[in-house]
């Protein structure tokens, strides 16, 4: 099965998130899972994707400016977002971008 988010046509919007982090895990695995299964209860969630080698990217894809404005204002989600800057980020960086064409490829068997 694919790791690569299933989406609609677009338009959609795109949460880009590029982080560095800081040394040990601290719990950050355990916060990181919970948070995505919270961000796919969100009205408007569409999908995600996520890597980590050194750097870390994690595209959330949601339907609407709205969606994402209030999975921002999520409580929970504004608490951990605190920690984070408090335990497990050197920096990081968010970028918010509408999808206005996609496209794919997929090998055959």
């Amino acid at each position: 099965m694919s790791q690569i988010a299933g989406t609609p046509e677009p338009p959609y919007y795109a949460v880009i998130f590029t982080s560095e982090r800081t040394e040990g895990d601290n719990h950050y695995a355990e916060m990181a899972d919970q948070m995505m299964k919270l961000a796919s209860l969100q009205p408007g969630f569409l999908g995600v994707e996520s890597a980590r080698e050194g750097l870390g990217i994690t595209v959330s894809y949601w339907d609407s400016l709205e969606a994402i404005r209030k999975w921002k204002q999520n409580e929970q989600h504004l608490a951990v977002q605190s920690k984070g800057k408090s335990d497990w980020y050197l920096t990081y960086k968010t970028r918010i971008c509408k999808v206005e064409r996609d496209y794919e490829f997929e090998k055959s068997e």
